[in-house]
């Protein structure tokens, strides 16, 4: 059935953020929104104020808007998953460079990786980074450590020394190695890892317990639907996020949208869905984007920038990754223009910062062109009113390139 399509403005929007592979309490999208949404609203000349929501399930805030004269009341909901992004990191150094070189392996050996570089550089750069500074890292820390073992050894010989000369050795590649890892909040080499590691440990198919939380989203979502509470339910996907929305919604999708519901729709931010779809063994997400892109109830828009060196900048994820069909008609694929509607200052200031640009589209923007976050979340009109004649970037890829086009889950 197709969702009823509002006859007035918004009044209540419900907004369910989907993050990225982010460790993080979701408060840090909170103080995000609110940072960012009071600049926006100054720059933009509207009002938009928030709050702690109460009385609730699950971790969101209270959005109030007065745009383009029209008042607008957001509930913003986080569909939290960052319990299984710590759980994924939780592991030693060395176990880091055992998923290094597996996950090197799975994407080499797959033809995958390949693959990726015929569509967008940066974010095949963004993947080996982590492989060339965790190398580098391993390479300095031993040859520190064998450093020292010569230094010994120029002081005698025999058991003792040969004992020393181990010990000492390891020991100071193990205590740089440490040295490395606390600094990575400044570096990501360790967060990188794991982020691609997580990704590829099942090559591409989806691990047991990232399916029950899709699963439990999607009860979440069917909730708020039936309740029917408010004009729109609007779903947006970032990063690995957006990969996770498309299972959500497929999965809703199939279990039945609810009668006269509100309109629902997705926004997918930044999206990475290549690097999981070119896999062997992503059928599960394949199937899922196939049949995203062919439905007629839920508007989909996809939103990247060049300037982001993270994400895949205008690549249509349903034609790249080979499962585009005749019928397709989403996703809406077009360009956050950041060199056009950041100032020339603030695009200096941010256009070598990667992974602070990866998150823009979650920002302010000194001059917005048709793209605006907070007026998509908070102001009156529909995702798909928004965009109603928003043609798809004419610069867009729809080549086919994945080697991978199974669409049977296993």
């Amino acid at each position: 059935m197709m969702s009823s399509a509002p006859l007035a403005p918004v009044r209540r929007r419900r907004v369910f953020y989907i993050p990225g592979y982010d460790p993080f309490h979701p408060r840090r999208y909170r103080e995000l929104y609110r940072s960012e949404g009071r600049e926006q609203a100054r720059l933009s000349g509207y009002a938009l104020d928030l709050k702690a929501r109460t009385g609730a399930e699950g971790y969101g805030w209270h959005v109030t808007a007065e745009i383009d004269g029209q008042p607008v009341e957001t509930e913003f909901e986080v569909l939290v998953w960052s319990d299984i992004v710590r759980d994924s990191m939780a592991t030693s150094i060395l176990a880091t460079y055992l998923q290094l070189i597996r996950t090197a392996w799975i994407y080499i050996a797959s033809g995958a990786l390949w693959r990726l570089m015929r569509l967008r550089q940066g974010p095949v750069i963004a993947a080996l980074y982590p492989v060339f500074l965790l190398l580098v890292q391993l390479l300095v820390a031993l040859g520190l450590g064998a450093g020292l073992a010569w230094v010994l050894g120029q002081l005698g010989t025999g058991p003792m020394i040969w004992a020393a000369q181990i010990l000492v050795g390891l020991g100071a590649a193990a205590l740089l190695l440490r040295g490395f890892k606390r600094l990575d909040n400044k570096l990501f080499a360790y967060y990188l890892m794991h982020d691609y590691a997580h990704s590829a440990a099942l090559r591409g198919q989806n691990a047991p317990e990232l399916e029950a939380r899709i699963a439990r989203f999607t009860k979440t979502l069917s909730t708020a639907l039936a309740a029917g509470e408010v004009e729109e339910v609007l779903v947006v996907g970032h990063s690995s996020g957006a990969h996770i929305g498309v299972s959500v919604l497929a999965d809703l999708l199939h279990q039945g949208l609810p009668d006269n519901c509100p309109t629902l729709s997705f926004l997918s931010l930044g999206q990475v869905v290549p690097m999981v779809a070119f896999l062997p063994h992503a059928d599960r997400l394949r199937r899922d984007l196939r049949e995203m892109s062919e439905q007629r109830d839920i508007p989909w828009f996809d939103v990247t920038a060049p300037g982001d060196g993270c994400a895949f900048a205008l690549c249509d994820p349903v034609a790249v990754s080979g499962v585009a069909r005749a019928a397709q008609r989403w996703p809406v694929v077009f360009s956050a223009a950041f060199t056009q509607s950041l100032s020339p200052a603030r695009w200096q200031e941010l256009k070598r910062r990667y992974f602070r640009l990866h998150f823009q589209y979650l920002c302010a923007f000194d001059a917005p062109k048709d793209y605006d976050y907070f007026q998509i979340t908070a102001g009156p009109l529909t995702l798909g009113e928004r965009y109603k004649d928003r043609a798809p970037s004419p610069s867009r890829l729809t080549k086919p390139v994945n080697r991978y086009t199974s669409v049977e889950p296993r």
